[in-house]
């Protein structure tokens, strides 16, 4: 698998390189938006920063985009809910924020390209099994009584296992750009999630109040 790590800044490159490497990924590289064009065709993932000279990074996705089906990860200072928003309406797979956690990072390459591989017809973890190819889940061989939303919830927190993800990003991705919910929606539907889930409750941590995580213990 390629991964073009796009930004302008080397240092930042160079980090993101090393652990791309170690798990055995190929590295390409641009530090600009209009290098970012010429060589995402070779690319399997994009990891793309939006401040770069000659071409910002969501004006190098929008063409990208028209031209491949890459999935991209935005990792970028700005940190404002404009920005994220707007990334995630422009169709990205992710955002980050710097300075990041390049461990993060990784998880999250991974996590978007299981999902686009779509591979798994299931997912077992002790007597919890969640059978993707049916929309159902199943507690010791009893189906749960889950609603459409919380198994669309259960099913990402499992595509994206490990990592921290905000209120914002499920709303996003689980309700869509023109759904106007605030935090309490999620709040509310993840908590009626954990009640399905019964003794596997505890595998969706609050993170810092803010995010939740879903994390096996293995």
């Amino acid at each position: 698998m390629k991964v073009l790590i796009v930004d302008d800044e080397k240092l930042i490159r160079d980090v993101i390189k090393e652990y791309c490497l170690g798990s055995n990924y190929t590295v390409l590289e641009a530090e600009n938006g209009v290098e970012a064009i010429e060589k995402a065709k070779d690319a399997d993932i994009i990891i793309m920063d939006i401040m770069m000279p000659k071409m910002d990074g969501f004006s190098a996705y929008k063409v990208i985009k028209e031209r491949y089906n890459t999935p991209t990860i935005v990792l970028s200072a700005r940190n404002e809910e404009y920005d994220v928003l707007a990334g995630f309406d422009l169709g990205i797979d992710d955002y980050m924020t710097k300075p990041f956690s390049p461990k993060e990072l990784l998880a999250r390459i991974n996590a978007v390209i299981k999902r686009y591989k779509g591979e798994e017809e299931s997912f077992v973890y002790k007597n919890l099994k969640v059978d993707f190819l049916g929309h159902s889940a199943y507690i010791n061989g009893k189906e749960l009584p889950l609603t459409p939303k919380e198994y669309d919830l259960l099913v990402y927190f499992i595509n994206n296992k490990g990592i921290a993800l905000s209120r914002e990003q499920l709303l996003n991705k689980i309700w869509n750009y023109d759904y106007l919910g605030n935090d309490r929606t999620i709040d509310t539907h993840i908590k009626m999630l954990r009640n399905n889930l019964g003794e596997y409750r505890d595998l969706i941590t609050t993170v810092r109040g803010m995010r939740y995580k879903f994390e096996t213990k293995e």
